[in-house]
């Protein structure tokens, strides 16, 4: 992955890019179908162990993001987080604070109905943490799940100063 321009600007804390990971509520995924380029944004939920990130996603069984998602595709994401104006004497010595995290994975359907459940519970957990989450299994059947195997992200920050 090519090095950051701002390098002055990257997160390198893991526990920092979990918690902007935790903190997020969308994500945006990017990939390439026959139509060309598209960008689609999501709830998630997630997983973190050993270093391996995998984000969970769901969706109605068809449309466009499900035709590419199905078949397995290499893809891009970014969250982003924290957005503030940061104003100046000048126009241009205007700017913006952010948290985001931008990273590259191969994103497939889950097929097993335990790692689908995984899938559902986590994207609940991280959505809705104070409810309980409850799945009959007419209702695990009635949606795709998504896993983005991620296989490199990195954080940047821009604070208000």
């Amino acid at each position: 992955m090519r090095q950051m321009r701002r390098i002055n600007r990257q997160i390198t804390d893991e526990e920092k890019l979990l918690r902007i990971i935790e903190e997020c509520q969308v994500v945006r995924i990017g990939a390439r179908d026959g139509e060309g380029m598209f960008i689609v944004p999501v709830n998630y939920g997630y997983t973190y162990k050993d270093g391996s990130l995998k984000l969970y996603i769901h969706s109605a069984r068809e449309g466009r993001k499900a035709d590419l998602f199905s078949g397995g595709a290499d893809v891009a994401f970014e969250m982003d987080q924290r957005h503030q104006l940061i104003t100046g004497d000048y126009t241009c010595s205007y700017s913006y604070a952010y948290q985001s995290i931008m990273g590259n994975g191969h994103i497939r359907l889950v097929e097993s109905k335990e790692e689908k459940q995984l899938g559902l519970e986590k994207l609940m957990a991280h959505m809705a943490p104070e409810h309980p989450v409850r799945f009959l299994d007419t209702m695990i059947e009635a949606v795709h799940v998504y896993c983005l195997d991620v296989t490199s992200f990195t954080g940047k920050e821009r604070t208000a100063e």
